[in-house]
């Protein structure tokens, strides 16, 4: 099966691209806009609308493969790659990677996504977008061409041999972190409610004081709202390094007694902690990270930590896992360029022993978010994000239709 030619569309996220930095150094909200001046290189607000680039394979029997190009939404900050801007980089697809594919034979998934890696446009490699994007079309490619879905592609050239379970699934509430929390109770959703805690004046308090006020009621809301008493979600709560702005990136006894009294709050249920801190250098992040997980862990303080700031790539993730820098390590999808370096990562983690969080960003599409759903359902990760939006519910229907599609067609075919 040959692909005849790669058509680019600009699109839509599901939602913005926030100035990571301005909103750190005080940026105020004013409704959903934001209030200040743009820090970081190429935006020219704090925050402003997601951009992404479908790319459609058109196959010679007439079937259309397709991915969408997408960045995190603090695109620019922790190291990742510029801002990424649909008209700026339809003109790269078309030129560097379209010629790549179009009159080519559809190989296998691992060998394409090998040559579009290693594609250099003076000297550098593509955006993580775009090769996000267009090994999301290679997949659907070679799933078309051979009659299985995107999920038994990547079980059989990894030659793994997935359970076709219910993968737990994570929401995040964005700034409405009450009204969020309630559909998430209601939906029954696995993992809870992320919280975006990225301020330490408003959303931190100072002494940690309104964080620990929310876990306090975050707890009492689920025990009051939840159907079953079964229903015990994991809290997992991304302060975006505002811990360590308030207590100091280095004061890890001080994080510590903190994170014990957020743990004793939580109880009943579990808590993980997301970039606690932010050292604003890979090498330090991960010296500061190590560091606090062997404090964790020497007290027996009853949470996780989750690595997030500074390790973006699959190289990235080696060196926190290698390192026993979190007790879980967040695979920001769209970080990592291409999706096959995303199926690497989590079964790098699962072979380290460290936990596999398949996440990503509010910021993606429904096609990037179902194709992620595909990887999970065949590495088997921790948990998986519900995305795009911040919205909940749009995130969540997206990733767990696709999951029991999957799985009901799996078990129809095993049956």
């Amino acid at each position: 099966m040959k692909i005849l030619k790669v058509v680019c569309a600009k699109g839509r996220t599901g939602f913005y691209f926030d100035d990571q930095r301005a909103i750190k150094k005080g940026a105020k909200t004013d409704g959903f806009a934001y209030v200040g001046e743009p820090v970081t290189e190429g935006f020219t607000s704090v925050r402003q609308a997601g951009e992404a680039i479908s790319v459609m394979f058109v196959l010679e029997d007439g079937q259309v493969a397709y991915g969408d190009c997408a960045a995190v939404q603090y695109s620019g900050a922790g190291g990742r790659d510029p801002l990424f801007l649909a008209e700026d980089f339809i003109p790269v697809i078309e030129e560097h990677v379209a010629p790549l594919f179009v009159g080519k034979d559809i190989t296998s998934f691992r060998q394409m996504c090998e040559e579009l890696e290693a594609v250099e446009v003076e000297g550098k490699r593509l955006h993580t977008a775009i090769r996000y994007g267009v090994s999301q079309a290679i997949l659907d490619a070679v799933a078309k061409a051979s009659k299985m879905m995107m999920c038994e592609v990547i079980a059989k050239e990894y030659d793994l041999q997935p359970e076709w379970r219910q993968i737990p699934i994570f929401t995040q509430s964005g700034d409405s972190r009450y009204d969020n929390a309630d559909k998430m109770i209601i939906k029954g959703a696995d993992v809870l409610p992320h919280a975006l805690i990225n301020n330490v004046e408003t959303k931190l308090g100072k002494d940690g004081a309104i964080l620990k006020e929310y876990v306090e009621w975050l707890r009492d809301r689920i025990l009051e709202v939840r159907g079953s008493e079964e229903y015990n979600p994991v809290m997992h709560i991304d302060v975006y390094g505002t811990m360590g702005m308030a207590f100091g990136v280095h004061n890890y006894t001080e994080m510590a007694d903190y994170i014990a009294t957020l743990a004793e709050a939580a109880k009943p249920f579990k808590l993980r902690i997301e970039g606690p801190m932010d050292a604003e250098e890979r090498e330090a992040q991960m010296q500061a990270l190590k560091a606090l997980t062997a404090e964790i862990d020497a007290r027996g303080i009853d949470c996780e930590l989750v690595a997030d700031e500074w390790c973006n790539t699959f190289e990235d993730i080696k060196y926190f896992a290698d390192n026993k820098a979190g007790h879980m390590v967040q695979i920001k999808t769209p970080d990592l360029g291409g999706i096959n370096n995303i199926v690497e990562a989590v079964l790098y983690c699962k072979e380290k022993g460290i936990g596999a969080y398949q996440g990503g960003t509010c910021n993606e599409t429904d096609r990037s978010a179902q194709v992620c759903v595909n990887l999970a359902m065949a590495t088997q990760p921790d948990q998986i994000l519900a995305k795009p939006g911040m919205g909940v519910d749009e995130g969540y229907m997206i990733v767990y239709n696709e999951m029991q599609r999957i799985l009901a067609y799996m078990n129809a075919k095993n049956a």
